[in-house]
């Protein structure tokens, strides 16, 4: 399936974070405001996230080649997985930013203009976060899903900073900006943290999620009610592409033509029955012991 239109996305998510960076940092700059300027951080880092999607968008829409014969859809972790990271690392720079402005706390001015810049940048990212999830839903991309989680992330706290900044324009209570800057630094750890963990359960070769599972064995189940027999069912994914290997024992007197059939049949409902799959089955006959010695993933020494 041609994935490469997937990088029009990447590109509208590198176009939000460099319009949010420039709006929000202008509303830091005119509030001091060190929650503004936590967001404005964050922002850079959904700049850097977006262009590193863009680079693995396109080489996991790579085709295969005699180095990686199944392909180069794992890409998109490694993007995940950075960009999980660098969340964290913002974490940590907002989290620093806050502790010296607790230390020492600052009056903010220009608060109304500085917020009114500050909605519009959420509200910017709010339209590319949406749009992106659904493509990522759709097209099952984990590049985009995270780029698109970073990218709600930034608005739930921008929200949680323009409340903060509007407390203290109502309250004077110049301490609230620095604390939600800190809570803005634990909600990014949070989101870091469950990117990061997908990624690395996609490059643990996971397999597929419960749903898929259960539609599989169904297929299968029909079989099972005829005498046909399945063992070492094995799945994984990789970015968008599934992958599904099993052993298939029928019984010994049939010929390897009608064997063939059955295993062709299996393959194509299983292809109708989940989306961009590769069906890997291996026949085996019901009467031969040796077909039962071999359902591990390492075939005992003898």
């Amino acid at each position: 399936m041609e994935r490469r239109f997937l990088t029009r996305y990447a590109w509208l998510s590198i176009a939000a974070a460099l319009a949010t960076i420039v709006l929000k940092g202008a509303a830091y700059l005119l509030t001091g405001s060190v929650g503004l300027l936590s967001d404005a951080l964050e922002s850079l880092v959904n700049l850097a996230g977006a262009t590193l999607a863009l680079t693995m968008l396109n080489l996991a829409a790579a085709p295969p080649d005699e180095e990686h014969a199944y392909g180069h859809s794992k890409a998109e972790y490694f993007s995940s997985g950075v960009e999980g990271a660098l969340i964290l690392l913002a974490a940590v720079s907002i989290a620093a930013f806050a502790i010296e402005r607790l230390l020492n706390p600052q009056p903010l001015e220009l608060i109304g203009l500085g917020l009114a810049v500050s909605v519009i940048a959420t509200l910017i990212n709010l339209f590319v976060a949406r749009a992106l999830l659904r493509v990522a839903a759709h097209h099952n991309s984990i590049t985009l899903e995270a780029d698109a989680q970073h990218l709600m992330t930034d608005v739930w706290t921008s929200v949680g900073v323009l409340a903060a900044v509007g407390l203290v324009a109502l309250t004077s209570w110049q301490i609230l900006d620095p604390i939600i800057a800190l809570l803005v630094a634990a909600n990014i750890t949070w989101a870091g943290f469950r990117i990061t963990r997908k990624s690395a359960l996609g490059l643990l070769d996971t397999a597929l999620p419960p749903e898929e599972l259960a539609r599989l064995k169904e297929k299968l189940a029909r079989y099972e009610t005829q005498g046909i027999q399945f063992h070492a069912l094995r799945t994984r994914q990789s970015g968008a592409r599934r992958f599904v290997s099993m052993h298939v024992l029928v019984p010994g007197e049939w010929t390897v033509q009608k064997g063939h059939r059955l295993l062709e049949k299996i393959e194509a409902e299983i292809r109708a029955a989940l989306e961009n799959v590769t069906v890997f089955t291996h026949l085996e006959s019901l009467q031969d012991k040796a077909s039962f010695e071999d359902q591990s993933l390492d075939r005992e020494k003898k």
